[in-house]
């Protein structure tokens, strides 16, 4: 069994001799090593990989002695996966369905290792979509006067499916901390410039109105702070004036459906760890 062991903590001589023989010690291989020390704030990151293959391996054995070995003495905020569990997605999405084709396209084909377990949406327009994916579809309508029922309803949709992080696949509705706080740092957004920019409904209109030479996309994590959260993914596009608004929607599309999918890797792979509002990303 591969387990994937996440890590922070203040930096200090022989953080690493330390972790790397205790797994040694517990008959653990390890098959991937990514560290980095903010040398600012005098913080230490890890992530590493390790493979158990003793029949005798007791995971709850292994957390404890962590604990008391590792994690108390170091001061370490950490967390372990095991490799065979799927994280469950849900997907959140209005009448844009650009991003949610891609992310369902590269479910099906296996490149998203996760489980799916709702579609919801504040319209009815994607059903057509879920369907075809064989995937169950949720409309909940939201309003200015529904908003605090309808979040009660989704907070129960996503316990009763024991739902892991949700993705917010162009939903354009803003989700208050009734949702937020019970997933910290799980929820993704896809913002559609490179920086906070050109806010509003039209922000490509606005974009070519001033001239811009480049188009991005940025996804991040959700914080009450509108499209303020960390930065997990980022990628640009070079416009001129030779192209149209429609070009600039076109381009700016492309971008989001990459750029999500790369987040949501990212995360699923748990190369991605918070810290101060900011992101260390993992190879």
């Amino acid at each position: 069994m591969r387990y994937t062991i996440l890590i922070h903590c203040p930096d200090q001589s022989g953080i690493i001799s330390a972790i790397t023989g205790f797994i040694h010690n517990n008959g653990g291989n390890i098959v991937y090593l990514d560290q980095h020390v903010d040398e600012e704030l005098n913080v230490f990151f890890m992530r590493l990989e390790s493979e158990f293959t003793d029949s005798e391996f007791e995971f709850s054995k292994f957390k404890q002695e962590f604990d008391s070995k590792l994690a108390i003495p170091y001061a370490m905020e950490w967390n372990i996966h095991p490799g065979n569990l799927k994280p469950r997605m849900a997907i959140f999405v209005s009448k844009y369905n650009h991003c949610l084709y891609d992310l369902l396209s590269r479910y099906k084909s296996g490149e998203l290792t996760l489980e799916i377990p709702f579609i919801l949406s504040n319209h009815d327009d994607a059903r057509h979509i879920a369907d075809q994916f064989e995937i169950p579809y949720y409309l909940i309508p939201v309003s200015k006067e529904t908003k605090e029922a309808a979040e009660k309803q989704q907070l129960e949709l996503l316990k009763s499916h024991n739902v892991d992080f949700i993705v917010l696949a162009r939903y354009m509705q803003i989700l208050s901390s009734k949702i937020i706080d019970h997933f910290p740092n799980k929820i993704i957004n896809i913002h559609h410039s490179f920086l906070p920019a050109f806010a509003g409904a039209k922000p490509y209109h606005a974009a070519f109105a001033r001239g811009v030479k480049i188009i991005g996309a940025t996804s991040h994590y959700v914080t009450e702070a509108l499209d303020a959260g960390p930065i997990i993914e980022q990628d640009v596009t070079t416009v001129s004036h030779s192209h149209r608004v429609k070009d600039f929607i076109t381009k700016g599309r492309d971008l989001e459906k990459i750029v999500l999918s790369r987040a949501v890797q990212l995360h699923v792979e748990r190369k991605t760890m918070v810290y101060n509002n900011k992101t260390v990303i993992f190879s």
